[in-house]
Order: structure tokens, then sequence, then C-alpha cells
């Protein structure tokens, strides 16, 4: 990328920057590495209008390293509830304990990478927008940028990494690589890119070419298998009956309604209320089956206070599904 196109890009993020609560604005002194390592966990796999009330609430908790490292775990999945891959909340748990005995955060992404839940990107975005490392972060909206920028079909994530590095070389690294976020996310859209507007514009191959959305070229999307599975509902004196997931596996350590492990057959249960949710890898089907023995350890959750169990998304709909097909039955005859 040419030095004249970085001035512009910079340019552009001084007078357009996205105000985020875990930024520091343009050319100020980075910020808190503490907000910045739980934004970066947070934002993985989440959307930026998502994360930024739950990150808000999460700081007012927790408010520094050492208070989260300190917190109770159930206390901390619970407050993660309905964010999503919940092993993020677990490696979030533990790393915090790990740089809190280390004293604070070490400011290299080599370091950084070292810890629990921190991978090649998150360790560059962290010592990049926290310490002014020169390292190549590389998310989704960057790589499509830099794809964009030099008409990349299919670019190989070494030859952006590299190009990136190249880049931010250039400094302010924190800057830079906030600046090609915000251009990613604004401008440098999947569909319908607002090349206009674009202050690399100049520069880049892919508006040059006419056809900008060509690259990168989208890949085949793949084919999740579908599982089936059973939760059951168990309910005494307006309480139900919550269970905790075991600590490893999928919604490990969450509140859950006690069930199977999602591997059988389409429950036979033909009036029973079903749920549908999508993971990343599959799709499930659960069906939410009345029950009135007891399974599992766990405890009573009044139906009232349902909102503060920490449920994840998955529960939640198979809670409200319950809630809304009770709503609608008619009253029974005296």
């Amino acid at each position: 990328m040419t030095a004249n196109d970085v001035t512009r890009l910079l340019e552009h993020y001084v007078d357009k920057s996205r105000v985020l609560p875990w930024r520091s604005p343009p050319g100020s002194a980075p910020p808190d590495p503490y907000r910045v390592w739980l934004s970066e966990i947070m934002l993985q796999q989440t959307t930026v209008a998502a994360v930024i009330p739950r990150f808000e609430r999460f700081v007012a908790r927790w408010p520094s390293l050492g208070a989260l490292a300190a917190a109770d775990d159930a206390e901390v999945l619970g407050e993660w509830a309905g964010l999503g891959y919940y092993a993020r909340a677990r490696n979030l748990i533990a790393c915090a304990r790990r740089v809190a005995a280390m004293g604070g955060f070490p400011k290299s992404s080599a370091e950084l990478r070292q810890l629990p839940g921190i991978g090649a990107y998150t360790s560059s975005a962290i010592a990049a927008i926290a310490f002014g490392e020169a390292a190549p972060a590389v998310d989704t909206n960057i790589a499509r940028v830099i794809s964009r920028y030099w008409a990349l079909a299919q670019p190989l994530r070494a030859d952006v990494e590299n190009r990136m590095s190249d880049i931010v070389a250039a400094g302010p690294a924190g800057d830079i690589v906030q600046a090609l976020m915000d251009l990613g996310a604004t401008i440098c859209l999947p569909a319908r890119p607002q090349c206009t507007t674009c202050p690399l514009r100049e520069g880049c191959r892919a508006f040059a070419s006419g056809i900008p959305e060509a690259f990168p070229a989208p890949r085949p999307k793949k084919v999740r298998p579908q599982r089936f599975g059973i939760a059951y509902w168990i309910e005494r004196d307006r309480a139900l009956w919550l269970v905790r997931r075991p600590a490893r596996g999928l919604l490990g350590g969450m509140a859950a309604l006690p069930g199977d492990d999602w591997s059988g057959e389409a429950a036979a249960a033909g009036d029973a209320i079903r749920v549908r949710h999508v993971f990343t890898h599959f799709a499930l089907e659960l069906a939410i089956v009345e029950r009135a023995e007891l399974s599992g350890e766990g405890w009573w959750q009044p139906i009232d206070r349902l909102d503060q169990a920490g449920l994840p998304t998955l529960y939640r709909k198979a809670v409200a599904a319950m809630l809304e097909a009770r709503s609608k039955q008619l009253p029974r005859a005296a």
C-alpha cells in the first residue's frame, strides 16, 4: 500500500472513526489493555452491535483485570450467557487469572499468544492496539480490504498477513489496524461496497476492475449436519429444575435444562415442543419433554426469575417456547 494511501486511511479514521467503549480516540494514548483484550474476546464470531451493551455491563461489574480474576466462575459464565461460543468465557476466566498472577499483560504478540483463548489474530490485535507493536492483525474485515486493494481472488492468509505487516510498519500500528477494521465494517462491505467514499479507491485494484465484490471470491458454504436432542421440563411449585453442563465441551459449565447428549434421532413424542438452534458445526432440534422425576444434580430456579439463571440462548429459546405454548392452552374445566 502506498504511503499516500496510508495517510489518506489515517485521515479518514480521524474524521470517521467509530466511537466504541473499548477504544481511545485516534492519535491519543492507547486504551487499557484489559478493555482491548475483553472486547477482542467478545467480538469473536459476534457483532459489534451485540457486544457493545454486553461489554459495558461486563466492565461495570468487573472494571479491572483483578476484579475479573477474583470473580466466581458461575457468575462470569452467567454474565456471558447469550453471547455464545462459551469456551471463550472459560478461557476468559483462565486468562484473567494467569495475567493477574503475572502482574499484567505481556506487551508482545508472541507472549500474548501463549495465554488461554488468545490466537494469532487476537494476540496481534491486542499488541497493536494496546501496545503499539507493528503486529499484522488480520480479521475478516481487514482481510477483505487487503484482498480488494490488491485484487486477490483467492488470497492465502500468509500473503495477506505479509502485506498487513508492511502496512502497519508505517505506524502508528494501533490506529492503522482500527482504521482498516472500520473501513471493512462501514465502507468495504461484502456486498455493495461504498467505493465512492473509500479513502483507498485511487490505489484499489478491485475498484479499478469495476467488479470489487468479486474479490475475494466467495467460498462455498458447508452444509451443517443435523442433530436431535431432548431437554426435560421438570417443574414444581412454579420453579424449574436446572442443572449445570459438564465443564468441558459445548456450553461447558453453563446452566441448562437436564437432557440427553444430542446424539439421538428425532424425538418420538409427536406433541413435544421443539426448538431449532444452529451451532457453528451443526444444527440442533431440541424437543422439550415434561417430566416428573428429577434428573442430574441441580437446583430449583423460580420461573419468574429464570432471566437470572444465566441460561445460554439454546435453553432460553426452549423456556420461551414452552411458556408460550402453555400461555396458549385453554383453561381446564373445573
